[in-house]
């Protein structure tokens, strides 16, 4: 089938490659000119495991390719697929200005039947939307449908061609067959291809990515009580994990969520609640929790240096807001990184992937280093903000030998409190 994607970030990127690589002719647009180019050279615009490996095989089999000509690609295709971003506004509603120019450029250049397949994160009632300015601008016929992305970075690929559903919202059943025709290649079993209303479909995605998000402090609040009483929130986390009403999902305390979805959903959500004059208590406490969490792992490091900072040299271990990830949108390494560096502290830091992303935003105000035992050069603590596999079984006689004092502050929970202080390192983690 001819598809196109309109996009070619997070989202469009990796349905596009992924489209290819299970038989579909895929043109990929956006207007990022150096993007595009870089494209169609295989230089990804971000790190996501197996994506440029995809990308390039399939551009080599001239089954993906890439352009800046919106018109060209949406008369070539039979779908087009909406996977433009949807930026959080100064009042947390969801800016959806861009997913409407693409649907009036769409109106404009179809030439015939069309499926569009809205994939941006969009408030409740814009697939209609969508339809209706499209509408505006042809007489042509052509059924518009809404499909959330549950993507995850770190495991994008993965979760595209092994999904655990799909999701449509779509009243037309012929544009359910073209859906259906379309990710037939993966085998998705029928119990798992789940259709509904637009509406509901729009809302499943919020409801679905706040629900993890609400898990995630929820285990947060727990851990800091667990810090109170005495217990261990590895050990609570273990108990609960066995029940198959809970699972082991998204049980991990720390330093809270980060990253381009769950914030921004949250305020997404609420924005539309209040339109609606509909509370949503729950909802508003994840995010408070969430940002509190942050605070309190910097007390725990001002209260070990006694409030006095400045001048102290800290070395952080992990930018991104999740491991194999280059993103580093709402990190919470933002958060602790601003906050030491307004305390007149030096930073050095490191991470596999996210180095350059941070320093867009920091410059010179902080260092960089390109190994991570190299960042802990007379450092009066080590910071673990990102649980990347590598920092797993770090050598800690090294790291001890490299810091100025054995102090690790663990915003992940990555290490063995015990086995730390067996060999003289002063360990601090989230509810251990």
């Amino acid at each position: 089938m001819k598809i196109c994607v309109i996009g070619a970030g997070y989202v469009g990127l990796t349905a596009g490659a992924c489209l290819s690589e299970i038989g579909h002719n895929v043109i990929c647009v956006d207007n990022d000119k150096v993007k595009i180019n870089n494209l169609k050279k295989s230089i990804m615009p971000f790190f996501e495991p197996e994506l440029f490996e995809i990308v390039s095989s399939n551009l080599k089999r001239r089954s993906l390719s890439f352009s800046l000509d919106i018109s060209d690609a949406i008369k070539k295709s039979d779908v087009c697929f909406i996977a433009v971003g949807t930026p959080q506004k100064a009042d947390g509603s969801c800016d959806l200005s861009s997913v409407f120019d693409v649907a009036k450029q769409i109106g404009k250049s179809i030439n015939g039947y069309k499926l569009i397949v809205n994939k941006s994160t969009s408030l409740i009632g814009t697939t209609e939307k969508i339809k209706k300015i499209i509408q505006l601008e042809t007489s042509s016929d052509i059924d518009v449908i809404v499909n959330p992305e549950f993507l995850s970075q770190g495991s994008a690929v993965k979760n595209f061609l092994k999904p655990d559903r799909l999701i449509i919202g779509a009243t037309s059943q012929r544009a359910i067959e073209i859906f259906k025709k379309i990710y037939s290649p993966l085998l998705i079993s029928s119990e798992r291809f789940v259709v509904m209303d637009e509406k509901s479909a729009e809302m499943t995605k919020y409801a679905s990515n706040i629900f993890l998000a609400t898990k995630i402090s929820y285990m947060n609040e727990i851990a800091n009580l667990c810090e109170k009483v005495g217990a261990n929130i590895n050990n609570v986390k273990l108990g609960m994990s066995y029940d198959n009403r809970i699972g082991d999902k998204f049980l991990n305390s720390g330093i809270g969520f980060g990253g381009s979805c769950f914030p921004k959903d949250i305020e997404a959500i609420l924005s539309l609640a209040k339109e609606f004059n509909c509370n949503l208590d729950i909802v508003s406490s994840v995010g408070l929790v969430n940002k509190n969490q942050r605070k309190i792992f910097l007390n725990k490091i001002l209260n070990k240096f006694n409030n006095n900072i400045p001048n102290k040299v800290f070395s952080i271990w992990g930018l991104s807001f999740k491991p194999d990830t280059s993103d580093v949108r709402c990190s919470p390494s933002i958060d602790i990184i601003s906050f030491l560096l307004d305390c007149n502290a030096k930073i050095n830091v490191y991470d596999p992937k996210a180095n350059n992303n941070i320093k867009d935003m920091f410059k010179d105000k902080i260092s960089y280093f390109d190994n991570p035992y190299e960042a802990l050069q007379n450092a009066d603590a080590l910071i673990i903000l990102t649980d990347w596999k590598e920092f797993l079984s770090p050598d800690f006689n090294k790291i001890k030998t490299l810091l100025k004092t054995s102090i690790i502050f663990d915003g992940r929970n990555l290490y063995d409190k015990n086995y730390l202080l067996s060999l003289g390192i002063e360990y601090f983690g989230i509810g251990v």
